[in-house]
């Protein structure tokens, strides 16, 4: 009995030295062996401001009032606050100390220099493929185009124990794929391009890709059928990227994409919620081949006809003569709505997105449309030119009733078909949201 006693203790040490060293040791790095600095040619430079803007790290890294790249944006998660860091190269509160093994770290790996495991609200897990050429262009231009600004991190509000960051390894052995984004053979350039900056440098997947028991993506390529498919994130639906006939893209054409990623509208939506901070921060300064690529890639993922139903056809609503007959959704429309999107819903060419046929008045959940009635939407701007038509909110003029009300008539008319609006999900957005600016938001860079 003593002798399986040390064999059972032996072995509980040793699984616990070998748990502790996993956990504790710093991945490695591809730059780990390069002592040398990068010389940051003015190529490099603009190569790396265009991998940020294709990482849109200046929306979480920056807010409205505060100079570029210090942090301070509040995250919530279902966990607790996050607030993002100071990246500006300030030696002593930013990552001015950092090498480019420790920037490759931190970017590909969420490992600090220190050990310290990154929570995944910094999309480590889509960083992870990004090559080594565009982790030193980016390295190159934060360490010399962005200013030094001295400013302490707020740190985390999040009870203990789940504030403990060194089960995050096993989470990332778990969830995280690694190693740079791999060309697909029998795939052209421009589809390999698109299929890069879509699971990279974009992370769109860390919005519209469902998310697993343990907060993970539940797909990070195409080779899943959950990735890119939808999901609910801060009180908005980002809606599928794959050819749903309904709720995806599968009535765009390959065009139609492109054009919204270059304009932030076209023929069948216009860009609204978290969506208008990408657009304005990040696609509208890529390049148009880049976006085409883009395009190119989105339009091979199929959908899943079996969980989007009958294909949408439009129907001509009936209209009610008298006011009187009219059902309370329907008036509030005629008298709010019907002005911009018209009476039929088919809104105004691409400057008023149409609401008949929209996804998201075909979608299960209805977060999007609540949340753009309640708070409006943040103005487009394109080319340093902002948009004439923004949504403005009607939380002071709509009751919750009101708003339910006339989100279940458009998600009922046109052959709409969308899921019946509940005022306690009206309310409930209005208490843990807030009015969208109306002043043109860009965040700068420089």
């Amino acid at each position: 009995m003593q002798k399986m006693l040390l064999v059972l203790s032996g072995i509980a040490v040793i699984v616990a030295g070998s748990l502790t060293l996993f956990v504790t040791r710093l991945p490695t790095s591809a730059f780990d062996n390069d002592i040398a600095a990068t010389k940051a040619t003015p190529e490099l430079l603009i190569r790396g401001e265009m991998v940020a803007r294709q990482a849109d790290c200046v929306a979480c890294h920056s807010t409205p009032v505060s100079k570029p790249f210090v942090g301070g944006l509040e995250m919530d998660t279902p966990l607790g606050s996050i607030f993002a860091t100071n990246i500006t190269p300030d030696k002593t509160t930013g990552i001015g100390n950092y090498s480019l093994a420790d920037f490759d770290r931190a970017v590909r790996h969420g490992v600090t220099p220190d050990g310290r495991r990154l929570y995944p609200a910094m999309p480590y897990p889509s960083y992870a493929k990004m090559t080594d050429d565009d982790i030193t262009a980016l390295y190159a231009f934060f360490m010399n185009d962005v200013a030094p600004v001295k400013q302490l991190n707020e740190p985390a509000d999040i009870e203990w124990p789940l504030n403990i960051r060194w089960p995050l390894a096993l989470w990332n052995a778990m969830f995280v794929d690694g190693g740079v984004y791999a060309q697909k053979p029998g795939k052209d350039e421009r589809w390999n391009r698109g299929a890069y900056l879509v699971q990279a440098a974009g992370h769109c997947g860390a919005c519209h890709t469902p998310r697993g028991l343990g907060m993970n993506e539940k797909g990070l390529d195409e080779l899943s059928p959950d990735f890119l498919s939808g999901a609910v994130l801060d009180g908005w639906y980002a809606p599928s990227l794959r050819q749903d006939h309904n709720t995806g893209l599968g009535r765009w054409s390959e065009e139609d994409i492109f054009q919204f990623l270059k304009n932030g509208r076209n023929r069948h939506a216009v860009v609204f919620g978290s969506m208008t901070e990408v657009y304005n921060n990040s696609l509208q300064f890529m390049t148009e081949s880049d976006l085409r690529a883009i395009s190119h890639y989105l339009k091979s993922l199929p959908g899943d006809p079996s969980g989007d139903g009958a294909p949408w056809r439009y129907v001509e609503a009936p209209t009610s003569i008298s006011i009187s007959k009219r059902t309370p959704g329907e008036q509030t429309y005629a008298e709010r709505c019907g002005f911009c999107h018209g009476p039929d819903g088919r809104g105004q060419n691409q400057w008023i997105s149409p609401l008949a046929g929209a996804a998201s008045s075909l979608i299960e959940h209805t977060d999007s449309q609540i949340n753009v009635v309640l708070n409006g939407s943040v103005r487009v701007v394109s080319n340093t030119v902002p948009g004439a038509y923004r949504m403005p909110p009607f939380r002071e003029q709509l009751t919750d009733k009101e708003i339910a009300d006339v989100l279940t008539y458009v998600r009922s008319a046109w052959g709409n078909h969308g899921k019946t609006v509940a005022e306690e999900d009206v309310k409930g957005l209005r208490q843990h949201t807030d009015p969208a600016s109306s002043d043109p938001i860009i965040l700068q860079m420089r």
